[in-house]
C-alpha cells in the first residue's frame, strides 16, 4: 500500500510550478488533496488532473497573505475530510533586481508577507489538527535560503526567514509528534522566475535563467514526495544545494563567486 494513500494533504500554491507538479505526483498514491491558490480556474484544472490519477481533490481559493483566508482553508479541509495529515507550504513569488536599483523598497515587505507569513498563517491554523494526527509540516524554502545570490536579496531574505522559522518550530513540536520537513530546491523550471518582478516592480515576463538547464518541476516533486514519505528533516534537490550548504561555512568567498556566476551577476 502506498505510504500516503488516504492521507489528507493541503498544498498552497498548487495552481502552477512545484505545487502543481507535487499535487500530480502525490495523486498517484490516491490521497485526499486540498489545493489552494488564488486562481480558482487553474486550481480546478489541477484538481481534474489529480482526480484522473485516483486522488480526491478539494479546491479552496486562498490568498495566503491573509490570516483569515488561511483559517478558512483549514476549516474547509476539516469540514470535508475531518482530519489533516500533511500541510505543504509552497506558495511564493520572487524578485530579480539589484537592491540599489529598486524603484520602491516596499517590494521586500510584500515578498516577506507572501513567502514568509504565507507559510506562518496556514501553519498556525493547522497546528491543532496536525497535533491530533501527529502529522507533518512541509516548508518549501529554496537554495536561496541556504545562500544569498545577488539580484535575489528580497527573495533570499524571505526564504532565510522560512528556514529559520521552521527549524525553530521543529524543536518546539518534537514532543507533539508533528514533524517538519524543509525543502530547499535548486532553481526549478517553473513560472516563478518569469513572474518575478524587476527593479521597476513589474513582471520580468521571461525567465532570466535558461530553463532547459534547470531541474524540472516534476523531478523536484518526486524528490519532495520521497522526503515526505520518510519525514526527512531537510530535502535538497541537487548536488549544488548540498555543496552550497557546507560551502557557506567552509568557503564563503568561493560561494559568493559561484552564486554570482549562477545568476549572471556582473558588478
Amino acid at each position: 500500500m502506498e505510504a500516503l494513500a488516504g492521507k489528507v494533504i493541503v498544498i498552497t500554491g498548487a495552481s502552477s510550478g512545484i505545487g502543481k507538479a507535487l499535487a500530480l505526483e502525490l495523486a498517484q498514491q490516491k490521497p485526499r488533496l486540498v489545493l489552494a491558490a488564488r486562481n480558482r480556474e487553474r486550481l480546478e484544472e489541477v484538481a481534474a488532473l489529480c482526480q484522473g490519477r485516483g486522488a480526491e481533490a478539494l479546491v479552496v481559493p486562498t490568498d495566503v497573505t491573509s490570516a483569515e483566508a488561511c483559517r478558512r482553508l483549514i476549516e474547509e479541509t476539516i469540514a470535508r475530510f475531518q482530519s489533516l495529515d500533511v500541510l505543504v507550504n509552497n506558495a511564493g513569488a520572487a524578485m530579480w533586481a539589484r537592491f540599489d536599483e529598486l524603484a520602491n523598497a516596499s517590494r521586500l515587505e510584500e515578498l516577506m508577507q507572501l513567502n514568509y507569513m504565507g507559510s506562518v498563517y496556514p501553519t498556525h491554523s493547522a497546528l491543532t489538527h496536525l497535533k491530533q494526527s501527529r502529522g507533518l509540516i512541509v516548508a518549501i524554502a529554496s537554495i536561496s535560503g541556504l545562500i544569498s545570490p545577488p539580484l535575489l536579496s528580497g527573495y533570499a531574505a524571505s526564504k532565510h526567514a522560512v528556514m529559520g522559522f521552521f527549524e525553530s518550530l521543529r524543536i518546539e513540536l518534537k514532543a507533539s509528534g508533528v514533524g517538519v520537513t524543509i525543502v530547499a530546491p535548486d532553481f526549478v523550471q517553473s513560472e516563478i522566475l518569469a513572474k518575478a518582478t524587476g527593479a521597476d516592480g513589474t513582471s520580468l515576463g521571461d525567465s532570466p535563467l535558461e530553463q532547459r538547464s534547470l531541474l524540472s518541476a516534476e523531478k523536484c516533486a518526486k524528490k519532495i514526495v520521497r522526503g515526505i514519505e520518510r519525514r526527512k528533516r531537510l530535502v535538497l534537490t541537487s548536488e549544488r544545494s548540498a555543496w552550497a550548504r557546507w560551502g557557506q561555512i567552509l568557503a564563503p568567498k568561493l560561494v559568493d563567486r559561484i552564486s554570482a556566476k549562477i545568476v549572471g551577476f556582473r558588478e
